[in-house]
């Protein structure tokens, strides 16, 4: 294959070569799924039926809880279907909106997190100016701006990811379309440019969070009251939860030298980094938040 023109569909791997095997990947990755779904749809669901928690930071969790949702749903039911009816064969138009919707949901989710960091950073070292430095006018225009940039972002990159030349056959080595399995089938390199664009506001991002918390730990550790201290670090400790959880997650599989890859590693980090984080948020989320708890109880009771 010359081109990428002359490939009509791709080959995704197989996460096992036995029928039992596939089988049971398909009932795993269907109780993950349905786990996601569930715990997203009840925050959603929580959060707007329910008045008390029309504030940033749940308008943050929202979008957060959107964006999950968006992210599993675009890899998890074609790679069910793909273990059902033993086949790995994606469309090549498939396999581009795969890599679309995937980058879309991840950049607006880092940047989403970049946002609810700051939030935490005006509830805490800001307290008396919340208000106005986050009213609701600035948090949609803040998530508006989140959305936009993975668009911008996934646009980019699907764009830069299908003209490359692609001469290495059509096979994928991933349960899904993966841009670094991609690029292995491409005889170019001109993606580099795009992925240092990308890398650098990444770790833009990663350097605010972490200036945000440096300031958020300093001034929790010297509030006197240890019932103050135990709900500053309610709010902070969740989403500097998820941070981790994505952002290690994410780092490995970019950054793992070659000399410790191998199939099966591969697909374990895919599967860490695209399929358990959107149903192990909403618990992160749910545990140490009292307020969002009670929400749940009382709309679970109606």
């Amino acid at each position: 294959m010359s081109n990428g023109s002359s490939i009509t569909q791709f080959l995704l791997l197989p996460l096992a070569d036995t029928r039992e095997l596939q089988l049971l990947h398909f009932g795993l990755f269907l109780g993950i799924y349905l786990a996601a779904l569930l715990a997203n749809g009840l925050i959603i669901t929580t959060i707007a039926c329910d008045h008390r928690l029309h504030t940033p930071m749940y308008f943050f969790l929202l979008n957060l809880s959107v964006l999950d949702l968006g992210s599993i749903s675009n890899t998890v039911p074609k790679s069910m279907a793909n273990f059902l009816w033993d086949t790995g064969a994606i469309s090549y138009t498939g396999c581009a909106s795969q890599v679309f919707f995937f980058f879309f949901c991840a950049v607006a989710e880092f940047y989403l997190l970049t946002v609810m960091s700051y939030d935490r950073y005006v509830a805490i070292c800001k307290a008396l100016h919340y208000g106005t430095l986050l009213g609701s006018r600035a948090c949609v225009h803040m998530a508006a701006a989140a959305w936009g940039s993975g668009f911008l972002t996934a646009l980019l990159h699907t764009a830069s990811t299908f003209s490359l030349p692609l001469c290495q056959g059509n096979a994928v080595g991933q349960f899904f379309c993966e841009v670094p399995q991609i690029l292995k089938l491409s005889c170019s390199d001109a993606y580099l440019r795009e992925f240092v664009v990308s890398a650098l506001f990444s770790f833009g991002c990663f350097v605010f969070i972490v200036l945000f918390y440096v300031q958020i730990f300093r001034v929790v550790l010297r509030i006197p009251s240890e019932q103050g201290r135990h709900k500053a670090f309610s709010m902070c400790l969740p989403h500097l939860a998820v941070v981790s959880l994505f952002l290690s997650a994410a780092m490995f599989a970019s950054l793992k030298p070659s000399s410790i890859s191998s199939p099966s590693l591969e697909l374990v980090v895919a599967v860490l980094y695209s399929v358990v984080p959107p149903a192990v948020n909403p618990l992160i989320y749910s545990m140490r938040n009292q307020e969002l708890k009670d929400a749940l109880r009382k709309l679970m009771t109606r």
